[in-house]
């Protein structure tokens, strides 16, 4: 595993600690993109909440 550096994202925190335990051999095919696609979430910095009634706004255009 090639050496990083420390990392203010805590998704790139988790993965390292979780790819010294996980072989390469055992890691299934999308093992990067998800990595990467969850690091790309917590950069983005958007709020991820939902409204208080718990129930997600529809997108425009969308009907229940």
């Amino acid at each position: 595993m090639e050496k990083r550096a420390p990392s203010s994202n805590p998704i790139t925190r988790a993965r390292l600690q979780v790819e010294a335990e996980v072989p390469p051999s055992r890691r299934g095919p999308g093992w990067d993109r998800h990595w990467r696609e969850l690091e790309a979430y917590f950069d983005a910095q958007g709020d991820w909440s939902f409204p208080p009634s718990g129930k997600a706004e529809p997108e425009s255009g969308e009907t229940d």
